[in-house]
């Protein structure tokens, strides 16, 4: 098949990837029920050695900067209490943690969650991290401008291996809630 935006070797259904994907987000897939149909998500195999999105851009294409999102994970403290968080914003873009995530999650501090909660509570590889199969508790703020995609780039939930997931399916997701001016320049 061919990917919906890039120019990828490899582009699959993801319903037909599940193998490739870690258990969370396989599952997420396994039990879509977005009003995009889990087949319009497609799996695109890529070397786990240009994940990073600058030697990403590099090999596949400058052009998806555009076109590609991030979604770091977020802890939240108040009381203390802490609140895990996704964000998801443009690539090009950078989270409004001590803004926007500061104010919506009602917390005195936000800083970026380390590396190891970040892979332990989502079971998912640091630079991998993706939307789908998310714990179904956190909040998923998802920036509107990446909604207005018809596809966005997002991690796999492994380094190797990218989905491309229309923007308004994120928009649909557990916990997701979608936020002006998440992501700055």
């Amino acid at each position: 098949m061919r990917a919906p935006i890039g120019h990828f070797d490899n582009a699959r259904p993801a319903p037909d990837c599940l193998g490739e994907l870690t258990g969370p987000v396989a599952d997420a897939v396994r039990h879509w029920a977005g009003s995009v149909p889990a087949e319009q998500i497609v799996y695109v195999d890529t070397d786990p050695e240009w994940a990073d999105t600058a030697t990403f851009l590099e090999h596949y294409g400058p052009e998806l900067l555009g076109q590609s999102a991030n979604c770091v994970v977020v802890a939240g403290r108040r009381a203390g209490e802490t609140t895990l968080a996704a964000c998801v914003v443009l690539s090009a873009t950078r989270v409004d943690v001590n803004g926007v995530v500061r104010r919506h999650l009602g917390v005195r501090k936000a800083s970026f969650a380390s590396m190891d909660t970040a892979t332990g509570e989502t079971g998912m590889e640091y630079g991998g991290i993706t939307p789908l199969g998310l714990p179904g508790d956190w909040p998923v703020l998802v920036d509107a401008a990446v909604i207005d995609l018809p596809y966005v780039l997002v991690g796999s939930g492994r380094r190797r291996g990218k989905l491309l997931v229309p923007g308004k399916a994120l928009a649909e997701l557990p916990g997701a809630v979608v936020l002006e001016g998440l992501g700055v320049a």
